[in-house]
């Protein structure tokens, strides 16, 4: 199972790390665009065009905050711990799926078995956090039982 989680991590952190390089990318980009801005274009012309790219470097920046905090997220589980309670870095095998409590990717196949990594401020996340086996709880009006957690 330890194979299991690892494999988990590391495709969590592979597409933290993808988004992380895309964003910076596009910063380096829109650098580029506002280094090449001439004033050679009309004066209203030019000053909305760099006031643009401004905006978007905002945004760039503020998507690169929230990949620091998915980073974060991750550097605080541990692959090689066990807890019988629900918690960041479990796997919890229920009724209705396999759910990594980590940070929201979506769905991760391993040896033809899908885990869904998600967050813990998810709804989900939250119902599951603190369960042990055995619990139950509803979710989307489907009744959900925990039936281990690695």
């Amino acid at each position: 199972m330890k194979k299991i989680k690892e494999e988990l991590y590391d495709h969590c952190e592979q597409f933290v790390q993808d988004r992380h390089n895309r964003i910076q990318n596009r910063i380096s980009n829109i650098q580029e665009s506002l280094t090449s801005e001439t004033k050679s274009s009309a004066g209203d012309k030019h000053e909305t065009g760099r006031a643009m790219l401004q905006l978007e470097r905002e945004k760039a920046g503020a998507q690169l905050a929230q990949v620091q905090q998915l980073q974060e997220i991750l550097a605080k589980i541990d692959t090689h711990s066990s807890s019988k309670v629900m918690r960041l870095g479990n796997i919890a095998k229920t009724s209705k799926g396999n759910y990594y409590l980590s940070i929201s990717v979506g769905e991760i196949t391993i040896d033809n078995a899908a885990y869904f990594a998600i967050a813990a401020n998810t709804p989900i996340g939250k119902l599951l956090l603190g369960k042990t086996i055995g619990d139950h709880f509803s979710f989307n009006g489907n009744e959900i039982t925990i039936e281990n957690i690695l």
